[in-house]
């Protein structure tokens, strides 16, 4: 398994080389799949989906095509599996993070997606990033009074009927993207990611958009030309053994 979790994609050299590592050899021998669903789930998601579509374009990757979630339940595997099967990387994008839960689980991608990571490169760019996670934050009070799932960290609600806390749990910690942005309305600072660690009984690692999250095989580290912290968790690196995620003892 070789993951790549970032807050906004290849911003900086060390990201990148980080990619290419994990790719083994450059992007532009590579095949790439973009999944940008959860970014229509917004009154500017078609003008987004155009934008990240071009984001990746501009990386380089020698073939590059488009999965998207909401069209799985009706259409056959075998006009879209193939594809992803023979791609060097799966490229997932942020956007609504209720909204790409609910697509992952529904759509029957993630029930494909353990056995595709055998071979494929995931890069996770925000929401993208935390579906590999044990699950999203949401208000409880919200989704049983409105029926809604609310991240009331980021102020953001998913589409009602279509969404979810739900995560694949492949990795043993959670990530809270765009630490220090100023694009939210909210404060996304330090004190906002304390409060967001408080609630996990598990390790969060808060990012900024300089920084990524590494993991191959059982290995986890940091990757970052900025700022980043971990809460509730160990320092640098984490291990799965027999099953169950463990860490250094040198906790913070």
């Amino acid at each position: 398994m070789k993951l790549l979790l970032t807050s906004v994609g290849a911003t900086n050299g060390s990201i990148r080389r980080a990619l290419v590592e994990l790719l083994g050899k450059p992007i532009g021998d590579c095949r790439a799949v973009q999944i940008n669903t959860a970014l229509y789930a917004s009154p500017s998601g078609p003008e987004d989906a155009y934008e990240m579509a071009r984001h990746y374009g501009q990386m380089g990757w020698k073939e590059l095509g488009t999965l998207e979630l909401t069209a799985l339940p009706s259409i056959e595997e075998g006009h879209w599996l193939p594809f992803v099967e023979s791609s060097d990387a799966i490229l997932v994008s942020g956007g609504n993070t209720g909204y790409l839960s609910y697509w992952f689980e529904a759509s029957g991608f993630a029930g494909k997606l353990p056995g595709l990571l055998e071979d494929t490169v995931y890069f996770g760019i925000s929401a993208g990033s935390t579906m590999l996670t044990p699950g999203q934050n949401f208000d409880p009070e919200r989704l049983r009074r409105e029926g809604v799932y609310y991240d009331d960290e980021y102020e953001e609600a998913a589409p009602k009927g279509a969404g979810s806390a739900w995560g694949m749990g492949l990795v043993g910690f959670s990530i809270r993207p765009h630490l220090g942005a100023d694009y939210f309305p909210v404060e996304v600072d330090t004190a906002m990611m304390e409060r967001a660690a408080a609630k996990l009984d598990h390790p969060l690692y808060a990012i900024d958009d300089e920084t990524a999250i590494k993991v191959v095989d059982q290995e986890v580290e940091v990757v970052s030309e900025g700022e980043w912290r971990l809460f509730n968790g160990w320092r640098h690196r984490q291990r799965l053994v027999e099953g169950v995620w463990t860490a250094q003892e040198d906790r913070e």
